[in-house]
């Protein structure tokens, strides 16, 4: 498809977020172009969450590519809590009224809504180099960027900044008009993918002297594993031998026993840190998901609080050409960050419970397992950390 020189939604970033905005765009007949500085193979490359709240489950369902998620996904009605060498199951479903999540992984996602943008001919560019973001404070905000050495810029309505941590659009905006708070922890995720089966059939949080880990998983046949490590620690020093190992020490001996071990096919660490920028608007530039705010990725808020922000911007635009209002993109910022913050409490509030903290001594493993005994012990200790977990809905405290 030929590349347009104007367009009325430029959207930066074709991660999950980039993506669902233009099928939720599309639908309402709006016009983008999706720009990516990355190959769309990178992209699919990218390791991720898996744990989609019911909200995301929705939109996947509203932009019409939810059928394959629901044909493989895994619904879970709970979870396990692993402390003092035995575990206690938070039964989501019945503590808020028979909602679930569904574990499907984020790179499953990305290529549902990549094929579903793909087969209506809806023009994205991978590739881009050197994206930058022009008059976005005016009514006539232009984006320009280079493909093969040449040239282009497209001139639109609103840019909408789903590019990530480390994109172009919040580095874009004047460092006078920005506020940025962040958290960096101590620690990080050592995550193994491999073709093996789960350990259990929900994920097992698991608080442990020796660090934090976490039992997950993509399908029925495929796992993913987490251990805290120091941020110190590289990939190259642990073996797959040495991960098994340290994560038996970790599990409880039930799940010690049941635990399959295999090659790995992917091995990361991942810095955990909280982050939220404010506002996420500036004139006709805005910005969603990564770009915005990270969250530890204990609870799994990242994607679900991304899918949130573009369906509240998307909203926001299709009132602004339906109905000729800005109420919408006018409280686009505080209606997110409302949210936003409720979420980042949230992941903060569990990071803190189930990781090691060595600074804290042996009274802090102590506060750790007096809370972990009442929230298992206390229905509704239980149900506030369930009614988080499954996602506050999308009107909360509005």
């Amino acid at each position: 498809m030929p590349k347009p020189t104007r367009t009325q939604v430029v959207i930066i970033g074709a991660g999950p977020s980039g993506l669902l905005m233009g099928q939720l765009l599309y639908k309402a007949g709006i016009d983008t172009l999706i720009l990516e500085r990355q190959t769309g193979d990178y992209v699919l490359s990218r390791i991720r969450a898996g744990v989609l709240e019911q909200v995301s489950i929705d939109l996947l369902d509203e932009v019409g590519v939810g059928k394959r998620m629901h044909q493989e996904g895994l619904v879970h009605g709970g979870f396990d809590l692993l402390f003092k060498g035995e575990r206690h199951r938070i039964d989501m479903n019945k503590l808020t009224g028979g909602k679930n999540v569904m574990v499907y992984g984020q790179t499953e996602l990305t290529l549902d809504l990549m094929n579903a943008r793909k087969a209506l001919d809806l023009p994205t560019v991978y590739e881009a180099e050197n994206v930058q973001v022009h008059e976005f404070d005016t009514a006539k905000p232009r984006v320009t960027y280079q493909q093969n050495g040449i040239a282009h810029s497209i001139e639109c309505d609103f840019i909408a900044g789903c590019d990530g941590f480390h994109g172009v659009c919040r580095a874009s905006v004047p460092k006078d008009k920005i506020r940025e708070y962040e958290k960096a922890y101590p620690f990080g995720w050592l995550g193994v993918l491999s073709d093996t089966p789960p350990v259990h059939h929900e994920l097992i949080y698991a608080n442990s002297t020796r660090g934090f880990a976490l039992c997950s998983q993509r399908s029925k046949t495929r796992s993913r594993y987490y251990l805290q490590v120091p941020l110190t620690d590289k990939v190259e020093q642990w073996s797959d031998e040495a991960f098994w190992e340290e994560l038996r020490k970790r599990l409880d001996p039930e799940a010690r026993a049941q635990l399959v071990t295999g090659p790995s096919i992917e091995k990361s660490i991942a810095p955990l840190r909280s982050f939220v920028t404010e506002p996420m608007r500036f004139g006709r530039m805005f910005l969603a998901g990564d770009a915005a705010h990270i969250v530890p990725p204990t609870g799994a808020k990242g994607l679900n609080l991304a899918a949130t922000d573009v369906k509240y911007l998307s909203t926001a635009i299709i009132e602004y050409y339906q109905e000729n209002s800005e109420a919408g993109i006018d409280h686009y910022s505080e209606r997110c960050l409302r949210r936003i913050w409720r979420a980042e409490r949230f992941s903060w509030w569990f990071t803190s419970l189930m990781h090691h903290f060595p600074e804290n001594g042996e009274i802090g493993q102590k506060f750790q397992d007096a809370e972990l005994d009442y929230l298992i012990h206390s229905e509704s200790g239980s149900r506030t950390i369930a009614e988080n977990y499954v996602g506050l809905p999308m009107d909360f405290g509005d």
